[in-house]
């Protein structure tokens, strides 16, 4: 359970309050079989459109080579803390199926990856969703097909003290207060800026 749970207008469900995207993972702790095979069970009974099912992944846990091979398509800021990961994931989306383009097929996929996370929440883990990877590097590593697009990739773990970074500003970065725009700001009623609910 993370120490930075949402600060919330009303309760919500705790697996959606104490998500949260950590850097600080503990190098030693293992995410499971089990437990890999229940987040991607989580993914596969997301909500897509006309039932088409657009999401993939690639996964690997930590050790292995498929691991390695997402590793090493992160970027350099990436690898610096996801090495840490107990286990690393290629979120992708096929975007064209028999009966031709897949319609909201990344929406599809972020529905399905929300899933994931919220599960890998409820398994005691963390995980972080990253946009910076080489998309080609994944493509010709994993041998894609023209019709599957890489979108986003995922470190999962068990969340560490933020003491582990080496520089001050990582430490602080990581112990900062979560922060989201009000919900004034999120939703109307009436006319666009008009808030269903202030605050």
């Amino acid at each position: 359970m993370s120490d930075k749970q949402a600060l919330t207008s009303v309760r919500i469900h705790d697996l959606i309050a104490n998500r949260w995207s950590p850097r600080a993972l503990d190098s030693e702790a293992e995410v499971s079989a089990e437990q890999l095979r229940a987040l991607l069970e989580a993914a596969r009974w997301a909500p897509s459109f006309g039932n088409t099912q657009p999401a993939r992944y690639v996964a690997g846990l930590r050790g292995d080579d498929t691991y390695k091979r997402i590793l090493g398509a992160l970027t350099d800021s990436n690898q610096s803390w996801a090495h840490r990961a107990g286990a690393l994931l290629v979120g992708c989306a096929v975007t064209r199926n028999a009966k031709g383009d897949v319609p909201y097929a990344e929406y599809g996929t972020g529905l399905a990856t929300e899933n994931l996370v919220l599960q890998a929440v409820a398994e005691g883990l963390v995980a972080r969703q990253m946009a910076g990877f080489d998309r080609d590097a994944v493509r010709r590593s994993f041998e894609l097909p023209d019709e599957v697009e890489p979108l986003v990739t995922v470190a999962v773990g068990v969340a560490a003290d933020p003491s582990i970074f080496t520089e001050p500003r990582d430490a602080e970065r990581e112990r900062a207060p979560r922060d989201r725009i009000a919900l004034s700001e999120l939703a109307f009623s009436g006319t666009w800026g008009d808030p269903t609910f202030s605050g």
